[in-house]
């Protein structure tokens, strides 16, 4: 009877002690639910992770926009000389899982949130920009994507259809941000802008502009309409440094010093040499790190120690090219990277001035502040000089790492020089206005690769080794890859959604279909 009664006193006594055990064990510095209400941290806290999903990783923009738009290049034989850099596809599913997964995804939560917990039309719009960010720059890669019907139904929208979304989207988040100006429930989750409305509605007018611009040969009136708006908009469009969007890195560096400097997997392109030694441009030493070979390596401009690979090259080993330019070292301090920069504005401004759009200003002046803006972008010296040049032109590349053997060779593609010559066709304007386009855009190649695409500038010379195979599309050798193929996961688990889009397209699902926006006429 004693040890029942002792029992059962020991029973209350240790109810009375775990009463609000619960409040005891909780960790004082972590966040609660109700925490996260507070300075809007349950719904802000989304939008930092989706930013850095803008951009991707190795085989999923190193291995694709990197290569294609010409930029980089890798020495490395992957896979035994099969991967995308030959044009046998190895790599074409992570991109479109980040940006559904990271992107996507959190910003229905962000919208789901925002309508139990409130009204919070700002946070709601801003995620919307962020899904035209990511998924503007998805569908560069594939064509067709599940966007208007992503959480419902999951059929793909065409590319014509999509790019309207874009549009009206744009549209909503601009309407939003006009009226809220004064609106600061930004500032803690925008490493951007600090919450600048009026910086984000230039932004957005920018954002506006490029993708009118990607549009002009396939759909000219709509993107008239769509330019025009952006341009005559009272915010203004990006047009200082201060306003450039820049993504934050989040604590990472740059994934490409990694690639380059770590493992020794790109390299300055054969390309990139070719234009900038050309044209004695003294970006040179901001994007690049000097060869590490003998001088007779680059002995026909031996006053510019830098070396290139061409892209799909002729390979035996990756030692071969090992000692070509780096990537600048001086990227590695960087903590975040450019997105839309008032250097790419000026010179989209400058095309369509060309296209005769209204309030685009002069197409001369234009062009001349876009090369001005990246100077002072990458910090450069010798711009005004650079501009005025009307001498130096592409040099032809060499490839002096094989005896005897001449694969790896082109003769420069191109004549054109820097300055600005009134009295040219239109044609060979805009190939100017690309090509400064494509240099100034070094880091960020994915609207490069596109304008490649739409207007076939910059030239760029074909790869050598050639392994496309009928799975994927056979690419011509006086062609060039023109997109991704639809990620191996819808192949392998929509099949039926794979066949409705590609019945949109203007051909099958193989990297030799033209995008919406790549049209292969004349860009006039």
């Amino acid at each position: 009877m004693k040890n029942i009664l002792y029992i059962f006193i020991a029973t209350l006594l240790f109810t009375a002690c775990t009463d609000g055990w619960e409040d005891l064990n909780e960790n004082p510095l972590q966040l609660t639910e109700s925490d996260l209400t507070i300075d809007y941290n349950n719904i802000g806290s989304f939008y930092s992770s989706m930013f850095y999903q803008i951009f991707a990783h190795q085989t999923s923009e190193n291995l694709v926009s990197e290569e294609y738009s010409m930029h980089l290049s890798t020495p490395t034989i992957f896979n035994g000389g099969l991967n995308n850099t030959t044009y046998y596809i190895t790599y074409n599913n992570d991109y479109w899982g980040g940006i559904y997964s990271r992107i996507m995804s959190p910003a229905e939560q962000v919208k789901l949130i925002a309508k139990e917990a409130g009204n919070y039309p700002v946070f709601v719009q801003w995620a919307n920009l962020v899904k035209v960010m990511g998924m503007s720059k998805l569908t560069t890669y594939y064509g067709p994507l599940i966007y208007s019907q992503y959480g419902g139904t999951g059929e793909y929208d065409s590319e014509e259809d999509l790019y309207g979304y874009f549009f009206e989207d744009l549209d909503s988040v601009q309407a939003v941000f006009e009226v809220n100006e004064d609106y600061e429930g930004l500032t803690n989750f925008d490493k951007i802008y600090g919450g600048d409305m009026l910086k984000w509605q230039k932004f957005v007018n920018s954002l506006r502009l490029r993708l009118a611009i990607r549009v002009s040969n396939v759909a000219p009136e709509l993107a008239k309409t769509e330019g025009q708006k952006a341009i005559n908009h009272s915010a203004g469009l990006i047009t200082s440094a201060d306003d450039d969007c820049y993504i934050f890195l989040n604590g990472n560096e740059i994934y490409t010093t990694i690639i380059s400097n770590d493992w020794g997997d790109t390299r300055m392109s054969a390309a990139m040499e070719s234009f900038l030694v050309g044209f004695k441009d003294p970006r040179i030493s901001k994007f690049f790190d000097e060869t590490t070979y003998d001088a007779a390596m680059y002995a026909d401009h031996p006053d510019y120690p830098y070396k290139g690979v061409l892209n799909g090259a002729y390979k035996t080993a990756k030692t071969d090219h090992t000692d070509c330019s780096a990537v600048s070292t001086d990227l590695e301090s960087w903590t975040r990277r450019p997105y839309l920069t008032s250097s790419e504005v000026y010179f989209d401004l400058a095309e369509a001035a060309l296209r005769g759009w209204s309030g685009a200003g002069d197409a001369r002046e234009n062009y001349e502040k876009g090369i001005a803006a990246s100077f002072t972008q990458w910090g450069a010296s010798g711009a005004e000089a650079y501009i005025a040049d009307n001498t130096n032109t592409p040099i032809d590349y060499v490839d002096l790492f094989y005896e005897n053997i001449t694969y790896n060779n082109f003769e420069a593609t191109t004549d054109i020089t820097v300055a600005w010559d009134e009295g040219a066709s239109n044609e060979t304007k805009l190939e100017k206005i690309i090509t400064q386009k494509w240099i100034a855009s070094f880091s960020n190649p994915n609207e490069p690769w596109a304008d490649f695409r739409r207007t076939g500038y910059p030239k760029l010379p074909h790869i050598y080794d050639n392994q496309s195979v009928s799975t994927w599309g056979v690419v011509a050798d006086d062609e060039w890859i023109r997109r991704m193929t639809f990620a191996v996961s819808q192949r392998n688990n929509n099949a039926e959604g794979i066949a409705a889009a590609a019945a949109t397209m203007k051909g099958d699902d193989l990297i030799t279909t033209r995008l919406w926006f790549d049209t292969g006429g004349s860009n006039f």
